[in-house]
């Protein structure tokens, strides 16, 4: 199977709809694309998908990862990683042996998550903890599958073990939950208030908040502006009433 065949399987066993697996992320047509072959997820939104359907990126993708030498290692890993069992699950990934295609930027990334976790456990003895936090930053570097949100993680437990002052970057998440939940109860104005305190305002995620903020206000020109450019239906409905019918026609025939 290909990812996007992996992908439904996996969705339909969870009993999601097209529609709550996107959430606010990804698009229902993105996802339909996907799911037919028409297009391949980026990296994050496979990460996310991933995450929503609670499987490992690995499962999803087109390499058999079954034939690997790997498999039984990472299998026993990812199962005591998610019972907590950090231990274990640091002497598992010392079995794996790169490098592997199938497996080898999951193992990175689950390499990451269990030193950061360690680290978080043995905050009372600073020197080992920046150990395990040095040893996660190397690590991250491994993986494609590295994160800001990792990052921020492992400097936000180096500020709390380091004897040397660590600048934290600006964390966006509060304020982006902020304005999903203002637009949610339909408070448009106030979405936009909060995401203008955001500090990145290039991320899909502000993106499309600040489109549906615009949308909902009736500033379609604002809108068509900041909604990804995947958001097809949306875009369509922007430009018919801004009466630019040439181009609402070709987001309609996106859509097909």
């Amino acid at each position: 199977m290909n990812i996007g065949e992996r992908l439904r399987q996996a969705r339909l066993e969870a009993g999601l709809s097209q529609r709550q697996l996107c959430g606010s992320v990804i698009t229902r047509n993105m996802l339909s694309q996907i799911e037919n072959g028409a297009a391949r997820p980026s990296m994050d939104t496979l990460i996310y998908l991933a995450g929503q359907l609670n499987r490992p990126v690995g499962y999803f993708l087109e390499e058999t990862v079954e034939v690997s030498a790997n498999a039984p290692c990472m299998e026993k890993a990812r199962s005591a990683y998610a019972d907590g069992h950090l231990a274990e699950a640091a002497e598992y990934l010392k079995e794996y042996r790169g490098p592997d295609k199938a497996f080898d930027d999951e193992y990175g990334l689950l390499k990451v998550l269990v030193l950061l976790s360690r680290a978080a456990e043995v905050l009372d003895r600073p020197i080992h903890a920046m150990e395990l936090l040095e040893a996660a930053r190397k690590a991250a570097e491994t993986t494609c599958y590295a994160t800001d949100e990792l990052e921020f993680r492992r400097l936000l437990l180096l500020a709390q073990v380091s004897q040397e002052p660590v600048t934290l970057p600006k964390d966006d998440r509060p304020l982006l939950l902020r304005a999903e939940a203002a637009l949610k109860a339909g408070d448009a104005q106030r979405c936009v208030v909060l995401l203008e305190a955001c500090e990145e305002q290039e991320s899909r995620q502000w993106r499309y908040l600040r489109a549906e903020a615009a949308f909902a206000m009736g500033d379609y020109a604002v809108a068509a502006e900041h909604y990804p450019e995947d958001c097809y239906a949306r875009l369509e409905e922007c430009y018919r009433n801004l009466g630019d019918y040439k181009l609402a026609y070709e987001y309609a025939c996106k859509q097909r």
